[in-house]
């Protein structure tokens, strides 16, 4: 007869270990190099983002760095509108509040469309089911994804100069 210690063992076995994230090798002090810095997370986040991130909140730390996005968005064009509504107002191409660049030829005003929807699409994909659901993953590898996509939107918005 299996005792309980026989049991755990054959499903702790069975269970397929989950891949660390990723870390690169110490720096020169010898401390490990945080996946923040590996991933090239934007500084900008609240610092409730990482302690999330830290704590083992992946889910958490995902819906604040893009509530965090929005809010630079609102900040920037004195809008009253959130979420999709917002970012499809306030990118829209034909008078946008929040110019990414000159708009001077179709290329320019393809990417300005683009991002009218990257934005709006990150919002409503990634950022509303933190908001609405409860059983989101805290997987720190897909929370470092998010993390650097909303990375990429805040730096788009600083190089058309919206710091």
């Amino acid at each position: 007869m299996a005792t309980a210690l026989d049991l755990f063992e054959q499903i702790v076995r069975r269970t397929p270990a989950q891949e660390p994230v990723e870390e690169a090798a110490p720096t020169a002090d010898g401390k490990p190099v945080h996946p923040f810095e590996l991933r090239n997370v934007h500084v900008g986040f609240p610092a409730k983002v990482r302690k999330l991130f830290d704590d083992g909140h992946g889910a958490e730390a995902t819906f604040h760095a893009f509530k965090y996005v929005e809010k630079v968005v609102q900040k920037h064009t004195g809008s009253a509108l959130n979420g999709e509504k917002l970012m499809m107002a306030v990118f829209n191409e034909a008078s946008p509040t929040v110019k990414l660049n000159g708009l001077a030829n179709v290329s320019e005003q393809d990417e300005q469309r683009g991002y009218r929807f990257i934005f709006a699409g990150a919002i409503v994909a990634i950022r509303n089911p933190g908001g609405h659901e409860i059983t989101l993953s805290d997987d720190p590898d897909v929370c470092l994804d998010h993390l650097a996509f909303a990375s990429l939107l805040l730096r788009r918005l600083e190089r058309a100069g919206y710091k």
